[in-house]
């Protein structure tokens, strides 16, 4: 299957599809233009998308403290990811698709330019060799007619008696030069006719199929070309797609750590007031002036026994107003750390209650004789007994010895431990629990070189043994 056997008169019709060819390759590059820009279009929105709703954090903003707002932003994060992804899809594109698609496309028109101007010059000389074997066959047949002639002339004058023998020598001498001249041209147009043979059996056999050859090669090459960029269009998102992948698990690993109860304890933690409901209120019996005791005609039940509210109901009541159910009073917040773990959160609460004994004791210093009021019943002699030890949070978080391993955990998520008392950890790495959660989303995790501290419950998958006490799995 030769271009140059099969379409040896095509010149013309090989001309348009070369040139059909590069038009069709410039078209597959805009189109991949076009794609690199929608991919470049959409990283950029999801990335704006992402900013938009990223948590501005505040000192006040609680928010992140749910675990569904921690998965959210953990999604958020997997989604900025993705969007690089896409365009890094671009890039590979634009680099070896589009990038390589106009460099090719260049140098295939330079390449059929050089082919179709050879086949042109080919063709040119076959008409110029072709020119030359028809003027000298005309020339010769003017010849062959003019000698004809010559004859027919000399002819009649050798027959006619009246000639004189000086025409018909005349006659004579040009049948003679005419004969001559036509069996030159004869031996012109015979060479002419050789060569032109020649030259166009070189032409359809030889320059010719290697010009069409060329053109098919240079358009075969075209076509491959094509399918290795359709290949490497499809291979520019195929590579990326194992991360891809791992982005949208880190999503659904994210929508799998919302711990619905977690986050309810949170609620309660952060709106819980403290008070107890209010009471029931007691009957107020406006009859009682109705109803006199005929023997000693005084009224049955005293207005003020009969009009004693309970100071707790009364409390109870009147806090309930004021707070479930309107403005919350304002006043100095107390700070519990809930947020904190357990070891931070003991040594604020540590701190807070040195400042309050301090704070008792300048009191004290300054009233030594002791303070009075108006009611002598309620004389203070000196400061109240304190009940709040310095070392009361000690037993419960620190022990001489060290505490035994009751199961071990795998880190879901990577976690930095820059708060005191906390433990970094990084994902996959595998430590030994030594205290369960508590209820606070903390469990406290020792490293195998005796590192000790808290991570946090739900950045880890716990397996406790089966035969420690309250053995359970975490998710």
């Amino acid at each position: 299957m030769s271009w140059g056997t099969e379409l040896w008169d095509q010149f013309d019709n090989l001309d348009k599809h070369t040139q059909w060819g590069i038009d069709f390759l410039e078209k597959y590059a805009k189109f991949v233009k076009e794609r690199i820009e929608i991919e470049q279009n959409y990283a950029k929105q999801l990335r704006n998308l992402v900013k938009k709703y990223c948590p501005k954090r505040s000192s006040k903003d609680e928010e992140p403290r749910f675990t569904s707002c921690i998965a959210f932003f953990n999604i958020l994060n997997e989604l900025n990811d993705y969007a690089g992804q896409r365009e890094v899809v671009a890039e590979e594109m634009g680099h070896r698709v589009y990038g390589e698609l106009m460099r090719y496309s260049h140098d295939l028109k330079t390449e059929r330019k050089m082919h179709l101007q050879e086949g042109r010059k080919a063709q040119q000389y076959l008409d110029m060799c072709w020119k030359q074997m028809d003027n000298s066959k005309k020339k010769f047949e003017r010849e062959c007619r003019e000698a004809e002639k010559a004859q027919q002339s000399y002819e009649r004058l050798d027959n006619d008696t009246n000639a004189t023998k000086a025409d018909v020598e005349k006659a004579k001498q040009q049948l003679n030069l005419r004969t001559h001249m036509a069996d030159e041209n004869k031996n012109e147009y015979a060479a002419q006719l050789q060569n032109f043979n020649g030259e166009q059996h070189k032409h359809y056999y030889i320059v010719i199929p290697q010009i069409y050859k060329q053109l098919q090669e240079m358009d075969e090459r075209r076509t491959i070309k094509l399918s290795e960029c359709y290949k490497g269009f499809a291979d520019s998102e195929r590579k990326v797609i194992p991360i891809i992948s791992k982005c949208l698990e880190g999503m659904i690993l994210a929508a799998k750590s919302v711990d619905e109860h977690r986050d309810s304890q949170l609620v309660i933690d952060c709106f819980k007031s403290g008070f107890e409901p209010p009471g029931d209120f007691p009957f107020e019996d406006y009859s009682q002036n109705i109803y006199r005791t005929i023997s000693d005609g005084t009224i049955s039940t005293p207005k003020q026994e009969g009009m004693r509210i309970d100071s707790k109901t009364t409390v109870g009541k009147a806090k309930g107003k004021l707070w479930l159910f309107g403005k919350k009073p304002k006043g100095p917040a107390l700070e519990d750390f809930s947020h904190l773990p357990p070891e931070q959160r003991r040594k604020k609460l540590q701190q807070r209650i040195d400042e309050l004994n301090r704070e008792l004791q300048k009191e004290t210093d300054q009233n030594p004789e002791g303070s009075y009021t108006d009611d002598a019943n309620q004389e203070v002699r000196g400061p109240p007994q304190q009940h709040a030890h310095p070392n009361e949070f000690d037993d419960e978080f620190e022990d001489d010895d060290p505490l035994p391993a009751i199961g071990h955990c795998k880190a879901i998520y990577p976690f930095d431990g820059h708060n005191e008392g906390t433990l970094a950890m990084k994902e996959g790495e595998i430590l030994y629990i030594i205290e369960e959660d508590k209820g606070d989303g903390w469990t406290r995790a020792r490293r195998q070189n005796g590192e000790e501290g808290y991570v946090p419950t739900s950045y880890i998958d716990v397996t406790l043994e089966k035969n420690s006490k309250g053995a359970v799995t975490y998710i």
